[in-house]
């Protein structure tokens, strides 16, 4: 595994990058001589919108990047409370534009508040008209900041809604399309989804009703629940990340389903 480091600059901000290369591909634009650019999956991490950093994500960044195998960034988006909504997504589509000039097919994946962030990315490259983005996938999504639909689980409600007033600091934008996806009437021409979820994450219902919103909308979506995992070990859950690293080699390189574990 080859990993490296570089940032952008968005509205004055600086956003680092953290870069996993399979070891058999290290060029810096993800392209291979033999094979063509690598697929490009930008990873976002958890934190409640508040906290987190790339430094964070190095056992699931590596295990997509070698599995899929894909050129990952994991992003280092701007953290609320001093830069509140939406200047994370914003960060966001920068990096998809960034890594849309030197990879292949782009897939999109996150956890917890990423998982948000990377929704929202999908919603804004739809309506801005691009990048074209082929693939998302959403480890324990926050995605509901009115939190109504909450279950029982080992995390804090409190802690969600804590995280939520530093991100939509102004009760109006919680119900912007881009802040409560799960609200939004606009589902359509959106890219194939996985959602993973934990069994006992008071986020579970949340991420679930999504889904059934989105297949609804004719969205191509695939839905795992896992057992025995909390909220916070979903990101890098072995079962959890071979499914993800099986749904974008399906949707970015056209491989046919891993049937090993059915075996």
């Amino acid at each position: 595994m080859d990993r490296s480091r570089t940032s952008l600059r968005v509205e004055g901000r600086e956003v680092p990058l953290c870069l996993f290369r399979p070891a058999a591909n290290q060029s810096m634009d993800g392209r291979s001589a033999e094979d063509g650019p690598l697929p490009g999956l930008l990873y976002f991490h958890g934190g409640g919108f508040t906290s987190g950093s790339v430094e964070e994500v190095e056992i699931t960044a590596s295990a997509l990047a070698e599995s899929i195998p894909a050129l990952v960034v994991a992003v280092g988006y701007a953290l609320a409370p001093a830069h509140p909504f939406p200047a994370a997504i914003e960060d966001a589509h920068a990096a998809a534009v960034w890594l849309a000039e030197r990879a292949g097919p782009l897939g999109v994946a996150g956890h917890d508040a990423g998982g948000h962030v990377a929704v929202s990315l999908t919603l804004l490259a739809r309506d801005r008209g691009g990048p074209e983005i082929a693939a998302q996938a959403l480890f324990g999504p926050m995605l509901d900041p009115s939190l109504t639909r909450v279950g029982d689980g080992e995390n804090s409600v409190t802690d969600c809604a804590r995280c939520y007033r530093a991100y939509l600091p102004e009760a109006a934008l919680r119900l912007h399309p881009y802040a409560a996806p799960l609200e939004s009437r606009r589902l359509g021409r959106l890219p194939p989804i996985l959602i993973a979820t934990a069994q006992n994450d008071v986020l579970r219902p949340e991420a679930e009703s999504y889904a059934a919103r989105l297949i609804d909308a004719g969205v191509p979506t695939e839905v795992t629940r896992f057992n025995g995992v909390s909220h916070a070990g979903l990101a890098h859950h072995p079962p959890a990340l071979a499914a993800a690293a099986d749904f974008f080699r399906r949707r970015l390189t056209g491989a046919r389903p891993d049937t090993s574990s059915q075996r």
